[in-house]
């Protein structure tokens, strides 16, 4: 079953109507087929009105969807071959950034990405995608590895931004943060990034700062959170809508003041509603992206790394 979001109260209560009908025809004589397809289509209708005219809030909230599909997700569904590697040598294991050896479409590559977790359990384990010094070390140790074997390195960014805990604090997590944007940075191998969901912070630039960046699209990518930025503009949570829409979030906004490179699209009504086809457009995107970028040398991958992030914000 479909979680629905608040702006989907209308859809949500069509889609009601028609499991109503569809239990009342069950087992009887009525012939109720034509109405539920008439039903049916005006749901499919309502739903791409929707998503065709999203608000940066909105957006937000489609980002952040309980059934969004997260890292573990594309993995099972696009990627084979993943041989987990574990720990950073120095403190251990953090379970908020997955990495390993994969393959992508016949390509290997090295895949790091942030895991939220679907339920309680899980999103305790992965600590809610919130990575810790030891998890951004671990990713620096794969891109080390992936530039001495020649593999491209590909990660996918979830996170709503690095743990801000005591216990982080008191093991570097800010030069954690910046020694692992340098390694993305310093990388002689080619490097795409996907933003799948939110891209939060330092937390998502530490893993995101790549030859090319792309979004999906009803993703999230921004220096804080909606409600973080009200919170300081405006003293109050409340205006978190206003807030995303004047920081401009929204992968549309992005593309525009070129700080991504491309919009992987989603099925409508979000990624949740169909993480097969997301998955597959996912594919396509990493690997036209990967295909392009294996015609440079070693020095133009890292001299189009530079020249990609020293252009932003010069229209």
């Amino acid at each position: 079953m479909i979680s629905f979001l608040d702006f989907e109260k209308p859809i949500a209560e069509l889609e009601a109507r028609i499991a109503e009908l569809r239990a009342t025809a069950d087992g009887s004589d009525l012939d109720i087929d034509s109405e539920i397809g008439k039903l049916e289509k005006k749901s499919a209708g309502m739903l791409a009105a929707t998503y065709a005219k999203l608000t940066p809030w909105q957006k937000t909230q489609v980002a952040r969807h309980p059934q969004r599909p997260h890292m573990v997700d594309y993995l099972r569904l696009i990627f084979t071959d993943f041989v987990p590697l574990a720990g950073d040598r120095t403190y251990g294991e953090d379970a908020a950034i997955i990495g390993g050896l994969a393959t992508l479409d016949g390509r290997k590559v090295m895949l790091i990405g942030h895991e939220k977790g679907h339920d309680t359990p899980s999103r305790i384990k992965h600590n809610f995608g919130s990575a810790k010094p030891e998890g951004y070390r671990k990713a620096i140790r794969l891109m080390q590895m992936a530039s001495k074997f020649g593999l491209p390195v590909v990660t996918l960014v979830d996170t709503a931004g690095a743990f801000p805990g005591i216990e982080a604090e008191e093991r570097g997590q800010a030069e954690a943060i910046a020694r692992s944007t340098e390694a993305c940075l310093a990388l002689e191998v080619p490097m795409v990034a996907a933003i799948l969901g939110e891209g939060g912070s330092g937390g998502a630039v530490a893993i995101a700062a790549a030859n090319k960046v792309l979004m999906l699209e009803h993703s999230i990518y921004s220096v804080i959170s909606p409600e973080g930025a009200s919170s300081i503009l405006w003293r109050t949570s409340d205006k978190a809508a206003d807030a995303a829409t004047a920081m401009k979030v929204t992968a549309q906004d992005l593309l525009a003041l070129k700080v991504i490179d491309a919009i992987v699209p989603e099925p409508t009504g979000g990624a949740h509603r169909d993480p097969a086809t997301t998955a597959r457009s996912l594919a396509d995107a990493l690997g036209r992206e990967l295909s392009t970028l294996a015609a440079y040398t070693p020095a133009e991958i890292v001299r189009q790394r530079e020249d990609r992030f020293l252009a932003i914000g010069s229209l």
